[in-house]
Formats: C-alpha cells, structure tokens, sequence
C-alpha cells in the first residue's frame, strides 16, 4: 500500500510510524524526501504523547498550537471537549498579511493567514461589516457556483456600504482574488478558524448561506458560541437538512413526499426498510453532492450501504424511502424575505429522478410542464420557505410520477444552479439574497425575471477521461467538475449547443447510432429509432433491441455483444464506426461487463453516450434541430 502514491498515503505513514517504523525504512519504500518524514515522526511522536494525557496545561496547549495542532485534533486525541481546550488559551493567533502589492507601494486589500508566532500586522476597522464564509478547497460536490454567490454577496454589501470581510482557504477562486472583498482572511473553514476571526473582528453579523455545504455545517456550533447566523435560522437550517425532522415538516404541512423511514443505526433500518419495498433511495443528513446517497435494490445491498454511510454522516439519521422510477425531477430556486416569497426559477431536468441534479442536464423555463403543474411547484416551494422561516435562499427538488408532485429535499442556502438561473433570468438571485438577509423586504425591490424569449439549458461536465477505469454511469452521487450553458429560442437547439459545449460532439448524418436498451425502455426506443431513420441515421444494435426494432418497422442491422465475438461492439466502435451511442440498463448490476465496455471505450474515443431514455430523445431532438439549421440565427452573448 506504501508503494502506490494515494490520498490516504500520509495517514498510512503516521499508522507505520505508530507501531514503530522510522522515517529510514518509511523512505526506502517511498522515497520521500527525509526531511518530511522527520516532521511527521514529530507529529505522530507528539499523538502519541497525547492519547496518553488526560489532563493539558495551558501552556501544553500553547505549546501545541504552535507546533500545528488544531483544538479538535487535541480534543479526540485527550476526551478534553473543544471548548474546554480554546479556553485553555490565554490569547489566540495573531493574523499576519501577504504583502499582495510585493512592497512596492501600501496594500489596501491585504491576505490574512493567522500564526501563533508574531503580533497582528493589520488593525481591524471600526466599521460595520460582515464575514462571509466561502466553500473551501475545491472538490466534486463543491465549486465556483458557491464561489459565485459569495463573490456577489461581497458585491452587494460593497454596494449598501457595509464592510466586507472572506474567510475562504482556496487561491483559485475569484472570492479570494485582492479586490473582491474588504479583507480576506486565507484560513481553513473550520470551528476554531472562523471563531478566532469574529473574536479579532467582531463582524456585525456572519453569511453562512454562499458557501455551499461546508459553511451550513458549521452554523450550529457558531450559533451555541454566540455568533449572530444572518438570514435563515440554525433552527431552521437544521429542520431542513435533518431528513427525519424535514419528513415530519413535509406530513404537518400537507406536501406529498414518497413513502420513508428515517434509521438511527443499521439494524432499525434492515427491518424498517422491508415495509417500503425495493428499490430504495438512502441518503444520509448534513452531505454535500450526494455524497453516499445510493440506489439500492435489495436487502443485503442496503446492509452492505447502511455499514459504510453511517461512517458518512456520524450521529445524523439515514433517511430511507421509495424509489420513484421513471419520475421526472424539478429543482426549484427561490428567496424569501420570511414573509414573502419570490421563485427564481423553475427547471425541469432532462433525466430521469435517480441522478445527482448536479450531473442532470436542466431547461429553464420548463418546456413540457404544464402551466397548472407550474403553479403547484411555486405554491409548494412557497409554502415550504414559509414554513422553514428562510431569509435568503431556498432550493427545493420535486419529482413528478404519474403526474402526482412529491418533495425530496429542501436546501436553506444557495445552489450550484444560482449562477445558471441569474444568467438565464438576468437578475442576481445572490445579490437579491444578501439584501433580504440585511433586512430588505421584496416588495421594496424591483424584481424583473426576463428570459427573453430564449430556452437556457445547462449540461454537465465530467472528469472521467482522467480516470482511468473509472464508471461513467451517472448515480444520486455527484460526479460532475463543472458545467455549461447553452441558449437558443427553441429547446432542441439550446439542449444541442449545451451538449456541444460539454464536449459531445453530435454527428450528422449518415453517423450511425448504436442502440442496445434494456426490456422497458424498447418502446420508448422504438420511437427514437423511428425518428432517427426518419432523419437518415443508419441504426446498429444488439440482438434482442435489434429484434424488437425490426418487428416494430425499423431497419437496424445487428452486430454482436462483446461476450459473443468477433465482430462487436467495441471493435466497431475501436474502428469509428459508431457516431453516437443510447445504452441502457436496468440497474449497475445488468449487463455489466459489456455495459461498462460500452460507456468507457465511447468516452475514450469522444462518442456521444446516452444512458437513460429521456436524455436520448432529447440528444434525437438536438440533431433534428442541427440538421434543419435552426442554430444558424446567432445572437451575440451582448444582446
């Protein structure tokens, strides 16, 4: 394990240091540089020596803090509670500046990075301000949408005159550039961070709503420490990212939300989980990108999920409840001021419910909902801003089966799709937030929501040709880096430059289409396979989909499964033969080896790969929409 570089190799060299391997024999495995592995004998030396105290001096402490150790990796290490170890401190770091002008003349707008060596090297203002809590490093899951929003939030209090400071730790986000905000503090976002920050500040109030996940994990610790959270509650953070309390919410107030038990440990959820039926969707509290939420589809899979996810979220429950399949899925973005409530936007996603709506291709306006449908997700999203008493930002997700409307989740802060709404709605929803958090009402603000005639669609990007091997099937978890924007006065087009934009290159004819779909989706690609040949596609598939197109009059010459030889589907595919690709399964389980072949070797090469039927009726759309030339009226990006 300590030949192969990985992200938890710095922890396997504290584990052998631990039992006694030296910084030598660490080294003529890895060849690390020695000096390093001195450093870390020193810090694992230092674990050691506290697993073994009970009790810590405040000059122990001090003596520590120096060295690097946070308060909470003191306080796992000794059972001493967190607060107890921070007032053990008789002072806190000093804040010392990155010079951002190279001393050639006075910085105005300097870094601060806090540093138990030296005195305070910038005095702090008098004025009234406010400290932004940023996203972090950047990760899957967490990006610059939330960078956006805190980078607009600076912006609009900047503009009503109120001082702003950043805390946020990542160098490659324009929320840490030197003119964004009034003071930027480079500092991990973590409890005892933020905390020496206010002491030093002692900000009128602290944003916790732009920053993604990781600042909402930190409300209610700040909350009991005294800070002033401005905008949406702790109280009400926490009804709506608690599963268990946000189901009851949902049953008080009347919304419809699909059948659930909410599990504190792995045996309650085994015996709950049989009176919903399979398949369930599982999901974990307090997570980011869908981290550990999972479809699963039998009993000893959710015992296998329930062992790992409790490891996840530690001391939240697991909420469990019914898989809605074949569902379409709605996010929604509003604000409120906690007594009006305004809908930023209502997007319909292209795929089916079941995939991370940050990896969901997604069409503002909606272009199949109806108007009536319309008015019961803006009355259903209002009804839940009011009852969680938001002041500021609100995500909601609907799924819509059978055309019942269910809620799945609520979110009381900004979204990743806040940047994308703004742009197709020419209004800053971020910047409308942060004056409702400062006390604005709605009705004193001039909201105009222009779509200007145009469909906006925004389709994912993906990072999977950096990983060898990896699955490109998409899942509740999310595995998107980014996204793209594509706009058009029609959908079809729209959704054709979005997925032109996120690197499927959509052929024209005579490209052909390889088809090979699981047993329910045959109908629905019979229709696309008509519309395909309708358009001049030749069509290859797999046996039995090539069987069912025939009976259903569509010429599809066969070729074969991987697993049945010489010539198939990767070959022809090797050979470029294929232009675009619409491959189902019933689940990851189905038809895997071939399957997986499919999607990688396609993803390799740059073919367009379609995995579920709604995204590939739209992909159909887009090509009739390239062949008829609708895109050649340009707008400029100005107009």
């Amino acid at each position: 394990m300590l030949k192969n570089a990985s992200a938890d190799r710095l922890w396997l060299i504290g584990a052998l240091m631990e039992k006694g391997h030296t910084p030598e024999e660490v080294h003529a495995v890895t060849h690390i540089d020695p000096w390093f592995l001195r450093h870390i004998q020193e810090i694992v030396q230092e674990e050691m020596h506290l697993k073994k105290t009970k009790n810590l001096s405040s000059e122990e402490v001090e003596r520590l803090k120096k060295i690097g150790f946070s308060d909470l990796h003191m306080s796992r290490l000794t059972g001493i509670s967190e607060p107890k170890i921070r007032a053990m401190q008789k002072k806190g770091p000093a804040f010392l500046t990155v010079d951002t002008c190279g001393a050639e003349f006075e910085a105005f707008t300097p870094y601060l990075y806090s540093s138990y060596d030296g005195e305070d090297e910038f005095p702090a203002s008098q004025k009234k301000k406010v400290l932004i809590l940023g996203s972090g490093p950047n990760r899957i899951g967490q990006g610059l949408e939330f960078d956006y929003c805190c980078v607009h939030a600076a912006m609009s209090l900047r503009e009503m005159g109120i001082e702003t400071l950043m805390l946020n730790c990542n160098p490659e986000t324009v929320s840490t550039d030197y003119d964004t905000s009034d003071r930027l503090y480079f500092e991990p976002l973590v409890l005892e961070n933020v905390l020496h920050v206010i002491e030093k500040e002692k900000p009128f109030g602290v944003m916790v709503q732009f920053g993604g996940q990781t600042p909402l994990k930190l409300c209610n610790a700040l909350y009991k420490a005294g800070v002033p959270i401005l905008g949406t509650t702790p109280a009400s953070i926490d009804l709506a990212e608690d599963r268990d309390q946000f189901c009851k919410l949902n049953e008080k107030i009347g919304i419809r939300q699909p059948a659930y038990i909410c599990a504190q440990n792995v045996e309650e959820a085994l015996v709950q989980a049989k009176k919903i039926g399979f398949p369930v969707l599982a999901r974990p509290s307090y997570v980011l990108g869908g981290r550990g939420m999972q479809i699963v589809y039998d009993q000893a899979g959710l015992e296998n999920y329930l062992k790992y996810v409790f490891t996840v979220s530690p001391g939240h429950p697991v909420l469990i409840d019914r898989f809605l399949q074949d569902a379409m899925e709605i996010d929604v973005d509003a604000v409120s001021d906690g007594e009006e409530v305004q809908i930023a936007g209502i997007m319909e996603h292209v795929e089916e419910a079941g995939i991370h709506s940050g990896d969901s291709s997604c069409v503002l306006p909606p272009y199949t909902l109806s108007q009536k449908k319309i008015e019961e997700i803006s009355e259903a999203t209002k009804k839940l801003a009011k009852a969680l008493g938001v002041v500021g930002c609100l995500n909601v997700q609907f799924a819509i089966q059978n055309n019942i409307l269910y809620v799945l989740e609520a979110n009381p802060r900004a979204s990743r799709t806040i940047p994308f709404v703004s742009k197709a709605t020419g209004v800053s929803w971020a910047k409308i937030a942060t004056q409702l958090i400062m006390g604005k009402k709605l009705k004193d603000l001039s909201i105009q929501i222009n779509h200007r005639g145009l469909f906006s669609v925004k389709s994912p990007v993906f990072p999977f040709e950096k990983f060898p091997g990896v699955d490109i099937l998409l899942r509740p978890e999310m595995s998107s880096t980014g996204e793209v924007m594509g706009q058009a006065r029609d959908f079809p087009t729209a959704f054709a430059k979005a997925q032109i934009g996120a690197g499927q290159a959509l052929p024209l004819p005579p490209g052909v289409i390889f088809m090979s779909v699981h047993d329910g989706d045959k109908p629905k690609a019979l229709e696309i396979a008509t519309e395909l040949k309708r358009m001049g596609y030749p069509i290859v598939a797999t046996s039995g989909t090539a069987a069912f197109l025939q009976e259903g009059g569509v010429e599809a010459e066969k070729i074969q499964k991987l697993s049945e030889g010489s010539t198939h589907i990767i070959e022809a595919l090797r050979m470029k033969k294929i232009a675009m690709i619409i491959n189902t399964t019933i689940n990851n389980k189905t038809g895997a080896t071939d399957s997986f072949s499919i999607r990688r070797t396609a993803l390799e090469l740059g073919i367009p790969n379609y995995t579920n039927m709604r995204a590939a009726w739209e992909a159909c759309e887009a090509l009739g929409a390239i062949i008829q030339q609708k895109h050649s009226h340009l707008v400029a990006l100005q107009d």
